[in-house]
């Protein structure tokens, strides 16, 4: 089968931003009287949305959550975020640029991220990737964020691209995983956040996308 597209998700894919999540979402909920450890944000919370994480820490609580009030914190977050990666060294993992880069040359390619659109374009922005990709999915575009297919299958058609089953996915989450195969694709999972143990889900799962170029991706798919 002939690689048709690939669609790259942005937090633990393209650059380490989760740390930056976890800091703004620890900033917002402590004036709220709540908090969660490290721990926490990668086992339970990595892969959602800001709604659903929201929702979640409220429910472990045993507290209700109504919607004015998540507006209010989704809204805080997302002004908060900004700042914190401003200030952040950040820079693309090893390898992804020019992946990213490369597939762009030639193929539909596609972001899908549960992050909203104005955490993601300036980074974008910063790495002068934005205009690589056909298509950004985020979380404010879809009703129901991964793992939900939703935001993978809005990403699809947005490329054109009606067999998903030659598309790649790039994930770090088992959230982020199971959306896209439940939208169809194959996925390609780097162990960036979670173990590989914890992505056995994934079609393939590599260490690192430092080795990975398109030939590869396309070896893959064919081997399947």
């Amino acid at each position: 089968m002939k690689l048709a597209g690939v669609i790259f998700d942005f937090d633990g894919v393209i650059v380490d931003t989760e740390p930056l999540h976890y800091r703004a979402f620890v900033d917002i909920l402590e004036p709220e009287g709540f908090s969660f450890s490290w721990e926490d944000y990668r086992e339970i919370y990595m892969g959602m949305d800001d709604r659903e994480a929201f929702d979640t820490v409220f429910t472990r609580n045993g507290q209700e959550l109504d919607a004015e009030r998540r507006s209010a914190l989704i809204a805080a977050k997302a002004k908060h975020f900004p700042a914190l990666a401003a200030a952040a060294d950040l820079a693309p993992y090893p390898g992804v640029e020019a992946l990213i880069r490369e597939v762009a040359a030639s193929l539909p390619l596609g972001l899908c991220s549960g992050a909203l659109e104005l955490d993601i374009l300036p980074m974008l922005d910063r790495f002068d990737l934005r205009d690589c990709f056909d298509a950004l999915v985020t979380a404010e575009q879809v009703s129901r964020s991964k793992p939900d297919p939703e935001s993978y299958c809005l990403a699809l058609e947005r490329l054109g691209l009606p067999n998903p089953g030659a598309v790649i996915a790039i994930e770090d989450t088992p959230a982020g995983i199971r959306s896209a195969i439940e939208a169809g694709c194959r996925v390609l999972a780097v162990s960036n956040s979670h173990p590989p143990t914890a992505l056995s889900q994934a079609d393939w799962v590599v260490s690192a996308l430092s080795d990975t170029h398109i030939g590869a991706l396309q070896t893959r798919l064919s081997s399947a």
